[in-house]
């Protein structure tokens, strides 16, 4: 694992994170920071883009995620078209 971060955060703190988030990605680089640790990641032209909603039961009250996950394999420049809905 070259970064792991899981932290509770406010709405708007998210929402300004994914902004920004997006921005870099446009940029096709990404720098993730936390204290001294850092990790810079380049982003290829294309990559695959997981969704997923789940739900859960925790002794009685419903958990719910979302998560997004963007992947690519090193050199593979093979496209397709990624929307949201």
């Amino acid at each position: 694992m070259l970064f792991k971060s899981e932290e509770r955060k406010e709405f708007a703190t998210v929402v300004t994170l994914m902004h920004q988030l997006a921005d870099r990605l446009a940029e096709n680089q990404v720098t993730l920071r936390q204290g001294s640790e850092e990790v810079v990641i380049d982003v290829p032209n294309y990559f695959v883009l997981e969704s997923n909603v789940e739900e859960e039961d925790k002794k009685g009250k419903i958990k719910r995620m979302l998560e997004v996950e963007i992947e690519w394999i090193e050199g593979d420049e093979s496209g397709g078209v990624v929307t949201l809905a």
